[in-house]
Protein backbone atom coordinates (compact mmCIF):
# COMPACT_ATOMS: atom_id res chain seq x y z
CA UNK A 1 0.00 0.00 0.00
CA UNK A 2 1.29 3.64 -0.52
CA UNK A 3 2.18 5.15 2.54
CA UNK A 4 1.30 8.98 1.27
CA UNK A 5 -1.60 7.70 -0.51
CA UNK A 6 -4.92 10.19 0.02
CA UNK A 7 -7.23 8.95 2.73
CA UNK A 8 -10.73 7.93 1.15
CA UNK A 9 -13.52 10.67 0.11
CA UNK A 10 -15.26 9.20 3.52
CA UNK A 11 -12.30 9.85 5.92
CA UNK A 12 -11.73 13.10 4.33
CA UNK A 13 -15.42 14.02 4.93
CA UNK A 14 -15.11 12.62 8.64
CA UNK A 15 -11.79 14.78 8.97
CA UNK A 16 -13.21 17.42 7.79
CA UNK A 17 -16.70 17.86 9.84
CA UNK A 18 -14.35 17.75 13.11
CA UNK A 19 -11.89 20.42 11.38
CA UNK A 20 -15.07 22.67 11.14
CA UNK A 21 -16.62 21.73 14.99
CA UNK A 22 -13.60 22.56 16.31
CA UNK A 23 -13.39 25.55 14.78
CA UNK A 24 -16.60 26.89 16.48
CA UNK A 25 -15.78 24.95 19.58
CA UNK A 26 -12.91 27.26 19.98
CA UNK A 27 -14.47 30.65 18.86
CA UNK A 28 -15.89 32.88 21.62
CA UNK A 29 -19.05 33.90 19.36
CA UNK A 30 -20.62 32.58 16.19
CA UNK A 31 -18.86 32.52 12.88
CA UNK A 32 -19.52 33.14 9.53
CA UNK A 33 -18.91 31.03 6.69
CA UNK A 34 -15.46 32.90 5.42
CA UNK A 35 -14.35 32.76 9.47
CA UNK A 36 -14.59 28.78 9.62
CA UNK A 37 -13.27 28.01 6.62
CA UNK A 38 -10.27 30.22 7.38
CA UNK A 39 -9.86 28.31 11.41
CA UNK A 40 -10.46 24.89 10.21
CA UNK A 41 -8.23 25.41 6.80
CA UNK A 42 -10.58 24.28 4.07
CA UNK A 43 -11.81 26.38 1.12
CA UNK A 44 -15.12 27.87 2.04
CA UNK A 45 -17.39 25.95 -1.15
CA UNK A 46 -16.20 22.55 0.76
CA UNK A 47 -17.02 24.74 4.59
CA UNK A 48 -20.22 25.77 3.41
CA UNK A 49 -20.74 21.84 2.42
CA UNK A 50 -19.64 20.37 5.60
CA UNK A 51 -21.89 23.04 7.45
CA UNK A 52 -24.60 22.49 5.97
CA UNK A 53 -25.05 18.80 6.80
CA UNK A 54 -24.20 19.44 10.35
CA UNK A 55 -26.71 22.09 10.06
CA UNK A 56 -28.91 18.95 8.37
CA UNK A 57 -28.18 16.70 11.26
CA UNK A 58 -28.31 19.09 14.04
CA UNK A 59 -24.76 19.45 15.44
CA UNK A 60 -24.94 23.14 14.11
CA UNK A 61 -26.89 26.15 14.41
CA UNK A 62 -27.51 28.69 11.47
CA UNK A 63 -28.63 31.93 12.20
CA UNK A 64 -28.74 34.49 9.16
CA UNK A 65 -25.52 34.56 8.07
CA UNK A 66 -23.60 33.02 11.82
CA UNK A 67 -23.00 29.96 12.65
CA UNK A 68 -22.49 28.53 16.65
CA UNK A 69 -22.58 24.46 17.58
CA UNK A 70 -25.53 23.47 19.40
CA UNK A 71 -25.60 21.35 22.20
CA UNK A 72 -26.36 18.09 20.49
CA UNK A 73 -22.79 17.79 20.24
CA UNK A 74 -23.02 16.76 23.69
CA UNK A 75 -24.14 13.62 22.74
CA UNK A 76 -20.41 13.14 20.87
CA UNK A 77 -19.58 12.86 24.41
CA UNK A 78 -17.62 14.86 26.92
CA UNK A 79 -15.88 17.02 24.67
CA UNK A 80 -18.32 19.60 23.75
CA UNK A 81 -19.32 20.48 27.62
CA UNK A 82 -15.09 20.82 28.17
CA UNK A 83 -15.61 23.66 25.49
CA UNK A 84 -18.41 24.95 27.49
CA UNK A 85 -16.69 26.85 29.65
CA UNK A 86 -20.63 28.01 31.10
CA UNK A 87 -21.11 24.79 33.69
CA UNK A 88 -18.19 25.19 35.25
CA UNK A 89 -18.57 28.60 36.13
CA UNK A 90 -22.16 28.19 37.24
CA UNK A 91 -20.92 25.33 39.29
CA UNK A 92 -19.99 27.57 42.22
CA UNK A 93 -23.07 29.79 42.07
CA UNK A 94 -25.52 26.95 41.61
CA UNK A 95 -23.77 25.03 44.78
CA UNK A 96 -24.51 28.40 46.87
CA UNK A 97 -28.11 28.31 45.62
CA UNK A 98 -28.87 24.82 46.41
CA UNK A 99 -26.90 25.45 50.28
CA UNK A 100 -29.21 28.06 50.85
CA UNK A 101 -32.36 26.87 49.79
CA UNK A 102 -31.85 23.20 50.23
CA UNK A 103 -33.32 22.37 46.85
CA UNK A 104 -31.87 21.19 43.57
CA UNK A 105 -30.08 23.43 41.17
CA UNK A 106 -29.46 22.90 37.53
CA UNK A 107 -28.08 24.70 34.22
CA UNK A 108 -29.81 24.91 30.70
CA UNK A 109 -29.34 25.58 26.85
CA UNK A 110 -31.92 25.92 24.09
CA UNK A 111 -31.41 23.52 21.62
CA UNK A 112 -34.29 24.21 18.80
CA UNK A 113 -37.88 23.56 20.96
CA UNK A 114 -35.92 21.75 23.77
CA UNK A 115 -33.78 22.32 26.90
CA UNK A 116 -30.92 20.47 27.36
CA UNK A 117 -29.52 20.28 30.80
CA UNK A 118 -26.10 20.83 30.81
CA UNK A 119 -25.08 21.29 34.48
CA UNK A 120 -26.94 20.41 37.92
CA UNK A 121 -26.32 20.47 41.89
CA UNK A 122 -27.97 18.05 43.16
CA UNK A 123 -29.76 18.64 46.92
CA UNK A 124 -29.93 14.94 47.87
CA UNK A 125 -33.38 14.97 48.16
CA UNK A 126 -35.32 12.46 45.79
CA UNK A 127 -38.67 14.09 44.93
CA UNK A 128 -37.02 17.24 43.61
CA UNK A 129 -33.80 15.72 42.36
CA UNK A 130 -33.13 17.99 38.43
CA UNK A 131 -32.56 15.47 35.73
CA UNK A 132 -28.92 14.15 34.46
CA UNK A 133 -26.61 16.56 32.63
CA UNK A 134 -27.44 15.94 28.82
CA UNK A 135 -30.71 15.23 29.37
CA UNK A 136 -33.59 16.76 26.76
CA UNK A 137 -37.19 18.50 28.02
CA UNK A 138 -39.62 20.43 25.92
CA UNK A 139 -38.97 23.82 26.70
CA UNK A 140 -42.42 25.13 26.33
CA UNK A 141 -43.22 22.81 29.62
CA UNK A 142 -40.23 23.82 31.69
CA UNK A 143 -39.28 27.01 33.79
CA UNK A 144 -36.12 27.09 32.05
CA UNK A 145 -37.26 26.19 28.66
CA UNK A 146 -39.82 29.15 28.99
CA UNK A 147 -37.23 31.48 30.04
CA UNK A 148 -34.74 30.87 27.04
CA UNK A 149 -37.61 30.86 25.01
CA UNK A 150 -38.76 34.15 26.07
CA UNK A 151 -35.56 36.02 25.23
CA UNK A 152 -35.78 34.54 21.61
CA UNK A 153 -36.78 37.15 18.76
CA UNK A 154 -39.96 37.16 17.53
CA UNK A 155 -39.14 35.48 14.21
CA UNK A 156 -36.99 32.83 16.41
CA UNK A 157 -39.45 32.22 18.32
CA UNK A 158 -42.19 31.51 15.50
CA UNK A 159 -39.91 29.62 13.89
CA UNK A 160 -39.60 27.24 17.31
CA UNK A 161 -42.52 26.60 17.97
CA UNK A 162 -43.78 25.67 14.32
CA UNK A 163 -40.99 23.52 13.86
CA UNK A 164 -39.79 21.90 17.08
CA UNK A 165 -39.69 17.85 16.53
CA UNK A 166 -39.74 17.55 19.82
CA UNK A 167 -42.26 19.64 21.05
CA UNK A 168 -45.81 18.75 21.61
CA UNK A 169 -48.14 19.39 18.52
CA UNK A 170 -49.88 22.37 19.42
CA UNK A 171 -52.78 24.52 17.82
CA UNK A 172 -52.30 28.06 16.95
CA UNK A 173 -54.37 29.19 20.22
CA UNK A 174 -52.20 27.39 22.32
CA UNK A 175 -49.26 28.90 20.74
CA UNK A 176 -50.54 32.07 21.24
CA UNK A 177 -51.41 31.78 24.92
CA UNK A 178 -47.64 30.87 25.34
CA UNK A 179 -46.77 33.66 23.31
CA UNK A 180 -48.59 35.58 26.49
CA UNK A 181 -46.84 33.76 28.78
CA UNK A 182 -43.70 33.99 27.51
CA UNK A 183 -44.05 38.43 27.82
CA UNK A 184 -44.94 37.93 31.15
CA UNK A 185 -42.04 36.12 32.03
CA UNK A 186 -39.69 38.53 29.78
CA UNK A 187 -41.67 41.33 31.50
CA UNK A 188 -40.88 39.73 35.28
CA UNK A 189 -37.17 38.47 34.74
CA UNK A 190 -38.34 34.77 35.99
CA UNK A 191 -40.31 32.06 35.48
CA UNK A 192 -42.28 29.93 37.86
CA UNK A 193 -44.02 26.59 36.68
CA UNK A 194 -46.06 24.29 38.49
CA UNK A 195 -46.80 21.01 38.11
CA UNK A 196 -46.62 21.40 34.37
CA UNK A 197 -43.56 18.99 33.36
CA UNK A 198 -43.81 16.42 36.33
CA UNK A 199 -46.66 16.15 39.01
CA UNK A 200 -45.58 17.44 42.61
CA UNK A 201 -42.79 19.54 41.09
CA UNK A 202 -42.61 23.49 40.77
CA UNK A 203 -39.76 25.20 39.19
CA UNK A 204 -38.46 29.14 39.01
CA UNK A 205 -35.86 29.89 36.36
CA UNK A 206 -33.87 33.00 35.96
CA UNK A 207 -32.09 33.84 32.35
CA UNK A 208 -27.97 33.98 32.29
CA UNK A 209 -26.87 36.56 29.95
CA UNK A 210 -22.93 36.83 28.61
CA UNK A 211 -21.18 40.28 28.44
CA UNK A 212 -23.35 41.54 25.27
CA UNK A 213 -26.67 41.13 27.67
CA UNK A 214 -27.65 38.27 25.83
CA UNK A 215 -29.24 34.87 27.35
CA UNK A 216 -27.37 32.37 26.81
CA UNK A 217 -28.34 29.93 29.63
CA UNK A 218 -31.10 29.32 32.43
CA UNK A 219 -30.46 28.55 36.22
CA UNK A 220 -33.68 26.54 37.93
CA UNK A 221 -34.50 25.82 41.66
CA UNK A 222 -36.75 22.67 41.73
CA UNK A 223 -38.68 22.71 45.11
CA UNK A 224 -41.91 20.24 45.98
CA UNK A 225 -45.08 21.66 45.85
CA UNK A 226 -46.77 20.70 48.20
CA UNK A 227 -44.14 22.35 50.94
CA UNK A 228 -45.08 25.49 49.23
CA UNK A 229 -47.22 27.90 51.25
CA UNK A 230 -50.37 28.32 49.55
CA UNK A 231 -48.91 26.92 47.07
CA UNK A 232 -46.83 29.85 45.78
CA UNK A 233 -42.95 30.24 45.60
CA UNK A 234 -41.61 32.29 48.44
CA UNK A 235 -39.80 35.49 47.34
CA UNK A 236 -36.80 34.73 49.21
CA UNK A 237 -36.50 31.61 46.79
CA UNK A 238 -37.31 33.45 43.32
CA UNK A 239 -34.46 35.70 44.96
CA UNK A 240 -31.98 33.37 45.68
CA UNK A 241 -32.38 32.49 41.72
CA UNK A 242 -32.31 35.71 40.50
CA UNK A 243 -29.09 36.33 42.62
CA UNK A 244 -27.71 33.30 41.38
CA UNK A 245 -28.02 33.85 37.61
CA UNK A 246 -26.74 37.37 38.29
CA UNK A 247 -23.65 35.37 39.72
CA UNK A 248 -23.02 33.14 36.69
CA UNK A 249 -24.06 35.99 33.96
CA UNK A 250 -21.46 38.00 35.81
CA UNK A 251 -18.85 35.07 35.06
CA UNK A 252 -19.77 34.74 31.94
CA UNK A 253 -19.21 38.09 30.78
CA UNK A 254 -15.79 37.65 32.11
CA UNK A 255 -15.08 34.43 29.57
Amino acid sequence: MDPVAPPSEGLQSLARGLAVIEALAAADEPMTLARVAQSAGLNRAVTRRVLLTLVDVGYVLAHGRDFTLRPRVLELGEAYRASLRLPALAVGPMQDLTRSTGRSSALGVLDGADVVHVERVAAGRIVDAVPDIGTRLPARTSALGRVLLAALPEDALRDVLRGGVSAPSAEDDDDGKLVATLAGVRAQGHCVVAEELQRGLTSVAAPVRDATGRVVAAVELALTTVTLPDGCVPEEDVAAVRAAAEAISAAAAGL
